[in-house]
């Protein structure tokens, strides 16, 4: 079974002390739903139509628990914080097989 990812580009942050209010419970809740986070930061490059904007890869076991996780309510209420503080693109994929 293909591994499932998310693959989180931060637009930008307005609020920093907000986003660092989501962080801890965030990852608590990603972990505690059986995610790896793989990266996160800024860039050390960024090419073609890239951005220099802070990415997070998480790793999950498939696909499904990479959906069940971003949807599940415990990660969900993390997201409160982010609320007017910052701008996400969050996509959810499937690994190669």
């Amino acid at each position: 079974m293909a591994k499932g990812y998310w693959v989180i580009a931060w637009k930008s942050i307005s609020n920093p002390a907000a986003v660092e209010r989501y962080v801890a419970p965030a990852t608590e809740a990603i972990l505690s739903n059986g995610g790896r986070v793989l990266a996160g930061g800024e860039p050390a490059k960024a090419y073609e139509q890239g951005t220099a904007t802070r990415l997070v890869i998480v790793e999950f076991d498939s696909l499904q628990q990479a959906i069940a996780a971003y949807e599940h309510p415990d990660y969900q209420a993390t997201l409160v914080h982010l609320a007017g503080a910052a701008e996400r693109d969050v996509r959810v994929i499937e690994g190669a097989a």
